[in-house]
Formats: structure tokens, sequence, C-alpha cells
């Protein structure tokens, strides 16, 4: 029997190599299609040889995604953007994008079709990014009425950018910040220590419920191997949500480090971000600050990982295999 043939837009990324090593382990040929080739040649070794094959594709360019879904049985679009630079803006990557791989797909005569959104992508958000989320969803669900779209929340895993860079920042500073708290403390009865006391955090910030990557991984390839699962929407979140607070203790816990938890709220956060986002990769940006205000989790009627028969991963179980690097040498080797 022929090989079955997956292309993977963006599958050089984090999400992207953990897809593409399950895709070759299902025995899919897999087309890698980056904007630059040298950076997914690593995954060439994902499966035997020929099987992973990386292409160049941008996107933004209709011709080079035609080229690249061309004989394709199957298609995810795994790129996006959390910050804009130059020509790199939400509009042309989000939508234009996910536009023309639906496009390209559809006159291809692709089997299926996945496109990657988010959590919270809303066409009524104040973010920018939510918005052209969500406005990508419709593009591709016009071009391709069977796309399925996947919404995760924060994705974990050993590459990613969220708690490693909170335990980097952990590393050099006696600070980490707690996003989305009140503007202003306020005096609570404390009866178990029999007096009033101050509280900073309110309910601790921003909720989010990180996914294991690998989870994410598995729920695509269920996906694509299920035709039940056309023109459906998953929100892929894992067995619990934390509170802004609760993540930066568990970083914390990890890194075997102690640090002074400060409350920022939005409008503090705003204010820094103007300054930050100056920067080409900046670690916050006002937008990203809009994003904040609502909470990252998986919405209570929501398809899940549950409906797709894979069992989440808790936080807890995976982030001591990665953090550990980040404690200091007289903590190493502790749990």
């Amino acid at each position: 029997m022929d090989r079955r043939v997956a292309t993977v837009f963006g599958g050089s990324g984090f999400l992207g190599r953990h897809l593409v090593k399950r895709l070759a382990e299902e025995g899919y040929t897999v087309r890698v299609a980056v904007r630059d080739i040298e950076t997914a040649l690593f995954l060439k070794t994902a499966g035997a040889v020929g099987q992973v094959v990386p292409l160049q594709a941008n996107i933004s360019h209709a011709d080079s995604v035609t080229a690249a879904v061309r004989g394709a049985d199957v298609v995810v679009n795994l790129v996006g953007i959390l910050s804009e630079w130059g020509k790199r803006t939400f509009e042309r990557i989000h939508v234009e994008g996910a536009s023309n791989v639906a496009t390209a797909a559809a006159a291809a005569g692709v089997r299926r079709l996945v496109q990657i959104s988010a959590i919270g992508a809303d066409a009524d958000s104040e973010s920018a990014y939510a918005r052209t989320k969500a406005a990508g969803e419709e593009a591709a669900r016009a071009a391709f009425p069977g796309v399925t779209i996947v919404r995760p929340s924060v994705v974990f895993g050993p590459e990613d950018k969220f708690f490693n860079t909170f335990a980097a920042i952990s590393q050099i500073t006696p600070i980490l910040p707690v996003f989305g708290c009140p503007t202003l403390p306020r005096l609570v009865t404390d009866a178990e220590n029999g007096g009033p006391s101050i509280d900073f955090y309110g309910n601790g910030g921003t909720r989010f419920q990180p996914v294991y990557v690998a989870d994410v991984a598995a729920a695509i390839t269920r996906i694509l191997g299920d035709e039940k699962t056309a023109g459906k929407i998953y929100e892929l979140g894992g067995p619990r949500v934390y509170s802004f607070k609760e993540i930066m203790e568990l970083v914390m816990a990890e890194t075997k480090r102690s640090r002074l938890l400060v409350p920022v709220p939005f409008a503090i956060a705003a204010i820094e971000a103007w300054f930050i986002e100056k920067l080409p990769k900046p670690l916050l940006t006002r937008d990203q600050v809009k994003l904040l205000k609502s909470d990252n989790v998986v919405g209570e009627d929501a398809l899940g990982l549950k409906d797709l028969g894979v069992d989440a991963t808790a936080a807890e179980t995976i982030l001591p295999t990665y953090l550990a690097r980040f404690r200091p040498p007289t903590a190493q080797g502790r749990r």
C-alpha cells in the first residue's frame, strides 16, 4: 500500500517536531514545510531514510503553499506568532496564511486539514492576536469546510517558551511576576491566624490549563485518522487549571528557588510592555497583556482530549524532567 503523505506547515517548531515524529511513527511520509530548510534538517532522523522531507514554503506565498500540499493526503497548519515584527503581522500569518493553506488544500483534493488556533480565539476580543486567530479559523473554514480546528491552552514540554522562560528568569532575579492581580491590595479577615491580613493577589491572576506537547501531537494524529472529527472544534487542556500565582509557585518548586512573587495589575503590565515590545523578540507586549485579561482554559462544553481518547498528562509529571537544569548546583538531583 502506498504510504500516506502529510504536509506540516511550521513543522520545525516546538509542537511541530513532536507532531512530525508522531506522524512518522504512524507511517506517514512527512513533508516539513518551513521558511528555512536548515531549521528542519534535524527532523530527517525522526523517521526512516527519506520518510521526513524538509521543504521550503512560506504560508504568505500562495505558490509555495500550493507546491507543498500537492499530492498530500493530510495537511496541518501549525504556523502562528505571539508578537508582530516587520512584515510578520497577525493578519498576514494568522489570516492570510490560514486562507492560503486551506485554499491550496482544497484545490489539491487533500482528505483532511487541521488548523491550529488557540483557546481565546474570539472575533470580539480586545487582543489582535485572539481576533486574528478567530479570523484565521473562519478563513480556513470558508475555503475548506471540513477543516478541524484545534485550540490548545498553553503548551508545555522540554522546548517550551513558557515554563522555561520563567525558570530562566528565576535564575537571574529575586522576583517573579503574577499578572492580573488587583490594582489595590485589600484587607481581609484571617480567621485561622486570628487577625486581618492584606491580600495582594486576589484570585491569583489569569488562569491557565497547560497541556503537554505530546498529548497535543497525539490528539492531532487521532483527528487526522478519524473522519468523524471533520468540521469540529477541539479545545485542548491539561488535567488541572492553575492561576498565574500557582504557575509561578510551580516554577519555584521545580527549580528549588524561593522568589518574591510580585503582583502586577494589568495597567502596570501594559506600561511595562510598551517598553519591552520594542525588542525583536519581546517577552511581553501590550497585546499579550490584553490577552491575559481572559482566562486560558477549556470551555465547559467544548470537545477535548478525552473525546479523542487521549489521557491528559499532569504538568507535575513532566516539569521535573526539564526544569531541574535551572536548580542551583546545591539542589541538583533533589526532587
